[in-house]
Parts: C-alpha cells; sequence; structure tokens
C-alpha cells in the first residue's frame, strides 16, 4: 500500500524513490511486523484467556506436558494479522508471486482457525476431521499448482525442478508437476503441525528456514546477483524478499511469548499456515530441494512419526506385539523421554537448524 501511495511522488520528490528498493521495503516489513506481533501479542493473549481456546494435552503425551493445559492457543493469529498488515503496506501488490501468497495464508489461515476453534473452543477433541482437513488442504495446492504452471515468470521450465549443487541443472517433472507440488505443500503444511510441540520449537525453526528462503529471493530477485552466482533471475522474487522480511519479523515478535514457558501456542492457525506458506515460496523460487535441505527437520519429523507407526504395525502383525523404534514420536518427544529438558531440546534443534542453513546456502556458490 506505501509503494502504491507513495512511490509515485518520486517524481516530485527524490526521497520516496526510496520505496521502489526491496531491502528498504524489507526492512520497514520486517520491522513493521516484529513491532505488531509485540503489540498485539498481549492483547490476543488475554482475548484467548478469555475465550477458554485454551491447550488440551493428549492422553499420549509426555507427563511434564501437564502443566501445559491452560495456556492459550491460536496465537497464529498473532502472527497471521502481523504479516499480512506489514506485508500489505510494504509490498506491491500487484505482484502475482504476493496474491498467491495471500491466497494461501487466508485459506490455510482460516483452516486451521477453524480445527483450533473446534478442538480447544467448542471442545471437539480431534478438531476438524482429518479428510475434510486434507481436502481443503488438497484443495488450495491444487489451484495453486495450477496457477503456478501456467506462469511465465521464469526462463526455464517452469515444471523443472532445480538440482543444488550443480549449474543450471534441472529434473523436468512435466505434467507429475502438479501432483509433485500438491504433496510438497500439504506435506510440508503437516510438517511444520507436527515439529509444533514443544515451547519455541517450531517458531525458532521457521525463522532459520525462513532466513534462507529470504536469501534465495533476494539473489533470485537481483538480476546481477543472479547472473553472477549462475541462479535464475526471477523478477517477483524481490516481492517475496518483502514478505519473508515480514514473516521473520512476526515469527521473532511470537518467539518472544512462545518461547519457554510459552504464554501462547501458535497452534494450527499459525503451523498449518506457515509451513504451507514457506513450501508455496519455495516452490515459486524453484528451490524445492533447498527448502528441504535447510528445513530438514520438518521432514525428519514427519519420518519420526511414519517410522514409529510402520514399525509398530510391522512387529505387532509379525510378532503379536508392536516395537517402537522411538520412545515417542514425533522424535522431540523422545528426547524428553530420555529425560533432556525441554529447553535444551528446543536450542540444539536451533543449533541443528543454523547448520542446515549454512549447509543449504552454501548451495549457492557451489552451483
Amino acid at each position: 500500500m506505501l509503494y502504491h501511495l507513495l512511490f509515485p511522488l518520486a517524481q516530485h520528490s527524490i526521497i520516496f524513490n526510496v520505496f521502489r528498493y526491496v531491502t528498504f521495503r524489507s526492512i520497514g516489513a520486517f520491522i513493521t511486523s516484529l513491532l505488531l506481533s509485540l503489540f498485539l501479542g498481549p492483547y490476543f493473549i488475554r482475548m484467548l484467556k478469555r475465550m477458554a481456546a485454551v491447550e488440551t494435552i493428549d492422553d499420549d503425551a509426555p507427563e511434564k506436558h501437564r502443566i501445559k493445559a491452560g495456556t492459550p492457543t491460536m496465537g497464529g493469529l498473532i502472527i497471521l494479522s502481523s504479516l499480512m498488515i506489514s506485508s500489505l503496506l510494504w509490498n506491491n501488490l500487484s505482484n502475482h508471486s504476493i496474491l498467491m501468497m495471500y491466497l494461501t495464508t487466508i485459506w490455510l489461515g482460516l483452516l486451521g482457525f477453524l480445527d483450533d476453534y473446534l478442538k480447544n473452543y467448542v471442545k471437539a477433541k480431534k478438531g476438524l476431521v482429518p479428510k475434510y482437513k486434507l481436502w481443503g488442504q488438497f484443495s488450495i495446492a491444487f489451484l495453486l499448482s495450477l496457477a503456478i504452471y501456467f506462469s511465465h515468470d521464469s526462463v526455464s521450465s517452469v515444471s523443472a525442478l532445480q538440482i543444488p549443487f550443480f549449474k543450471n541443472t534441472y529434473l523436468e517433472l512435466g505434467m507429475l508437476f502438479i501432483p509433485f507440488i500438491m504433496f510438497f505443500i500439504v506435506g510440508t503444511s503437516n510438517a511444520v503441525n507436527l515439529t509444533d510441540g514443544l515451547d519455541g520449537l517450531a517458531s525458532g525453526i521457521m525463522i532459520f528456514s525462513a532466513l534462507g528462503l529470504g536469501v534465495m529471493a533476494y539473489l533470485k530477485g537481483n538480476f546481477i546477483a543472479a547472473e553472477y552466482l549462475n541462479l535464475e533471475f526471477l523478477p517477483s522474487a524481490g516481492e517475496l524478499t518483502v514478505f519473508i522480511a515480514a514473516m521473520i519479523g512476526t515469527l521473532i515478535g511470537f518467539l518472544w511469548f512462545n518461547s519457554y514457558p510459552a504464554q501462547v501456542f501458535m497452534g494450527d492457525t499459525g503451523s498449518l499456515t506457515l509451513g504451507g506458506v514457506m513450501a508455496v515460496i519455495s516452490i515459486l523460487l524453484k528451490e524445492q530441494i533447498f527448502f528441504v535441505i535447510i528445513g530438514f527437520l520438518f521432514l525428519w519429523e514427519t519420518m519420526s512419526v511414519i517410522i514409529q507407526r510402520s514399525w509398530f504395525r510391522y512387529t505387532k502383525k509379525r510378532f503379536g506385539a508392536g516395537k517402537r523404534v522411538f520412545l515417542c514420536a514425533p522424535v522431540h518427544h523422545h528426547y524428553e523421554l530420555k529425560g533432556l529438558h525441554e529447553a535444551k531440546i528446543v536450542i540444539r534443534f536451533w543449533i541443528v537448524a543454523i547448520l542446515l542453513l549454512a549447509l543449504g546456502l552454501s548451495t549457492i556458490k557451489l552451483r
């Protein structure tokens, strides 16, 4: 909005020319979303407490989690409201990639909110029926996959998958691109949701993953940097940088309230939405494999659940008694049951996320 209102004034005063620069608007978006989340946080926490929209603890959760019962959830409202306001202020609203981000944020945000509302306010234990939740996720994923497939923002084939570590190396998916993208969006959305099990865990990891995507978006949106680093130049990537900056700002602000001991949880309102948002950003940047590298912890959390359930079913069928690979899944609960303090687990996961970020960024220079 500020871009559309103030940049045209550059013909009258050169000071307004700063609004054309992605770096200036990214800094503005970051600061705006950070301050908004810090300001709105206490208000939303009080509102959620009044609504009795508080966390309910599953029967199979670690015993230490009993003390979390009664903590406000649906804190994703803090994240999404700050993100959207900041982006509306600083982004070029005519950019088609930004419009896709708004569609993703609103659709998945409403889906996650409905799930949280049913689970924590209406007290329907399972929340939204899983098949309806998946239907909602696949619906938006299908619409987005079509929109991306028929877009023309890149020189190379839009259905080509960029292979990190190698210069100008792509895997052409053809029509398989659409189902691949659908499962990638839904899978990432649910992976982040599974990771959101400890105070500050998902929000901290997402900050580092978003930072990696932000660096990639800036480089691909800058013709000189993209040419120097042998990256594909994507004209709309610059606006994604501004959006990602707003996302990082609001996540840091939310972490102020979500760090141990958490005053609020993001719930599905935040985790389902931001997982899908980051997946779509990586697709628009044609950097899905890069995102898997920097966000590998999300994949590991999901794989721990799949491994646990598959092995239990196999051993129960084969030997008559189910056996477990982990003490509990997702894997962060495994470390809890081994006696590690929650804060130590979270910080160690953050350290791994930083190392994965460094590994991912190293692929840029190695292409």
